[in-house]
């Protein structure tokens, strides 16, 4: 018997043999409840190394922006922000106002800002703000530092008071120390798999290791609009913040459309992570290790999906496998 979910799960199953991942984890979560949860290989490409199982916590890697994001929907929320159209020169002073110049909040969250680092670590220019689409990383460290400073800690803790707690995770964390539920992170599939662990300060690094099952239950939190098991979690405007499309009306139309780091939706995009099948209004997040949160309001599902291999999608065919996987989740629930 052919089951519902049996083309994702090969899809799943293809791209870790192909990648070299030695790890993979799929949950859907279909009406809010859990319909499908997939395990296979283990936490290391090593001998004797652990299985995947319900408790193994992922790298996430760029995936924590959607955490990040919502830390900036708060602080506009609550007033801490005034506008996404602030400019980023007035919360950082201590940066050259020529090279931020017309530089707002808006253009950070939404990757329009055209900032980048040197092998200095100095801020440079690549383009006027609004006028192009690019992935860097300095805009994460802005909002990190943005954050910070306006609540006087850092943006995990921030998390944690404000949505984990009340959530109940306790597998979502910025991870210091290796451990055995944690799954390491392949970089070169003929040398032994990394730990990826780092500071537990302020986030800006690379170490939220998070279990599929609350990866998945992220997401759902967002589909339900803050609300968990009956009770508002996170009032129903913050999330909405986060998932609005906030990206400069007149970028050009090749380029993706986000909230607050998720890419929204809204007609398929050339340069777009989300596939021309995919419903308007969906959004995702992904990270470099594999990891990829995919949300449908229009058939009320959530899918999360991991892997631990650095460059999971290959470098140039990337954008062709998350439209694809994200395809075949839309074809499934159509």
């Amino acid at each position: 018997m052919i089951s519902t979910y049996d083309n994702m799960l090969s899809w799943v199953e293809d791209i870790k043999e192909k990648n070299k991942s030695s790890a993979a984890a799929l949950t859907v979560i279909k009406d809010n409840e859990i319909v499908l949860e997939h395990y296979s290989g283990f936490h290391s490409n090593t001998s004797n190394s652990q299985p995947v199982n319900d408790k193994s916590r992922f790298n996430v890697a760029s995936a924590r922006k959607s955490y990040l994001g919502l830390s900036i929907a708060f602080a506009l929320y609550e007033g801490k922000i005034q506008n996404l159209d602030d400019y980023a020169s007035e919360y950082f002073k201590d940066l050259d106002p020529y090279i931020l110049r017309d530089t707002t909040i808006r253009h950070l969250v939404t990757h329009t800002h055209g900032l980048d680092e040197n092998s200095e670590g100095e801020i440079i220019r690549e383009f006027n703000p609004g006028e192009k689409w690019t992935y860097r990383g300095i805009n994460i460290k802005l909002i990190t530092q943005l954050i910070h400073n306006i609540y006087g800690l850092p943006f995990p803790e921030l998390m944690y008071q404000k949505v984990f707690l009340p959530m109940g995770l306790k597998e979502t964390w910025w991870e210091s120390k290796d451990s055995d539920n944690l799954v390491k992170v392949i970089i070169d599939p003929n040398k032994s798999a990394e730990d990826s662990t780092g500071s537990t300060g302020d986030g800006m690094e690379s170490n939220l290791f998070v279990s599929s099952r609350e990866f998945a239950l992220w997401g759902n939190l967002f589909l339900n609009k803050g609300e968990m098991n009956g009770k508002q979690i996170v009032p129903k405007e913050v999330i909405e913040l986060a998932i609005s499309i906030h990206t400069p009306k007149n970028l050009a139309k090749k380029f993706p459309r986000n909230g607050m780091f998720w890419f929204v939706q809204d007609i398929p995009r050339e340069l777009s992570e989300l596939g021309d099948r995919v419903p308007s209004d969906s959004f995702q997040i992904l990270g470099i290790t594999g990891p990829t949160l995919l949300v449908i309001p229009k058939y009320n599902v959530v899918v999360a999906k991991m892997y631990n291999k650095r460059y999971n999608y290959g470098n140039e065919n990337y954008l062709y496998y998350l439209k694809e996987f994200s395809n075949i989740v839309a074809d499934t629930f159509r």
